[in-house]
């Protein structure tokens, strides 16, 4: 029985960590490798597809659901949910919508025309306001993540209607008399021939990194989310984190909705539908976990530009709208499907090297417990 041990050790060299496997490079740089492929696929189909151009174009409409995806990857990371950021997104465009026609004081008898620097910060405050009453709901008063983001998701989309009858707010160039233009700058403009948007999607990724990778806070967010138990004793401020992650999702939310907004030039109610949906299967493509704790900004954004290629890829050679939806959805459910087998065969790695098998709850403590110690150090 002493001897058996060593000997399956060594008859299991990728078990032990040693050796190459292919299967586990595909698996986990599944999302990358998917992007490849499906922009060699769709440059054969159509000659329009392979284009810098094109790239750009494709790269702008990836870049408000990339935004969207960031702030959601936090709020998976903690293990929780946030299904209200498309109406977040459709809300603050309707507040930016409101505020660049001008906001009338009757008592005063004037019309206020805010600056646009100063109407993305109100934005912005709104979209934290909104993911401060999830956090609070979530952290303090106990409601289930999927019901209280649920609850806001009708609560903001109507507040959306109510303001604004149902309509559309159109023309939100602005006046130069009135000190108000600029509004189109972030759909429109380019900076060293790359879109606006794009550019906000990359600093904004890259802040999320440093955050994650550098920060006390993101050592706290993997281990609450791998192990909330074991973080909130270990001296973690667990309900901080959590009321942190959804301001920042309900920031990303509304930054999303002035860049859609600005490139419309326009703000109508119903703005994001459904995007909540696209923000989290782009989160599940690049690998995250929906239970929490694993998952990087890299892998999100990887997942964004695969949903985003895929569609304009289908628009480019004239598929349906209809089909467009069922490969989108096929591709969310194969990439869930793909995320079980790898972390099932995390937990299992240990076992086949010979230690005994380890459970996914007593698994996520593993990975928490290497962030506490950064932390304590």
């Amino acid at each position: 029985m002493t001897d058996a041990s060593p000997d399956r050790s060594r008859s299991h060299p990728r078990a032990s960590g040693d050796g190459f496997s292919l299967a586990k490079l595909l698996l986990e740089g599944r999302a990358f490798f998917a992007l490849i492929a499906i922009i060699i696929v769709f440059s054969l189909l159509s000659p329009y597809y392979f284009s810098v151009a094109n790239f750009l174009t494709m790269a702008s409409h990836v870049a408000i659901f990339g935004i969207l995806a960031v702030g959601m990857l936090l709020v998976i990371l903690n293990g929780g949910i946030d299904l209200s950021v498309g109406s977040t997104l459709g809300f603050s465009g309707v507040i930016a919508g409101f505020l660049m026609q001008g906001v009338q004081l009757t008592a005063l008898g004037v019309i206020l025309y805010p600056p646009v620097w100063v109407v993305a910060v109100l934005v912005c405050v709104l979209g934290a306001l909104v993911g401060l009453v999830n956090g609070v709901l979530i952290a303090w008063l106990k409601v289930p993540a999927f019901v209280a983001t649920l609850g806001m998701l009708y609560v903001v989309r109507g507040a959306a209607l109510l303001m604004t009858n149902g309509l559309t707010y159109n023309d939100l160039g602005g006046k130069p008399e009135l000190g108000n233009t600029g509004f189109e700058w972030l759909g429109f403009n380019r900076l060293l021939d790359i879109p606006v948007g794009v550019l906000v999607m990359a600093v904004i990724a890259l802040i999320g990194s440093i955050i994650l990778n550098r920060t006390a806070f993101g050592r706290w967010l993997y281990a609450s989310g791998g192990n909330e138990r074991a973080a909130e004793l270990s001296g973690v401020p667990v309900k901080r984190v959590q009321v942190s992650v959804y301001m920042l999702s309900g920031i990303c939310a509304s930054v999303a909705g002035l860049i859609l907004s600005s490139e419309l030039t326009s703000a109508g109610p119903t703005a994001g539908t459904s995007y909540e949906l696209t923000a989290i299967a782009a989160v599940v493509i690049g690998g995250a976990a929906l239970t929490g704790g694993r998952g990087n900004i890299r892998g999100t954004l990887v997942g964004a530009f695969v949903i985003g290629f895929l569609s304009d890829g289908l628009v480019i050679i004239g598929v349906s709208a209809y089909w467009q939806t069922v490969f989108t959805g096929a591709v969310i459910v194969l990439a869930v499907l793909l995320n079980a087998i790898q972390y099932r065969r995390r937990v299992k790695l240990p076992s086949s090297a010979g230690s005994p098998p380890t459970s996914p709850q007593k698994d996520k403590a593993q990975t928490a417990d290497p962030a506490l110690e950064k932390t304590a150090g």
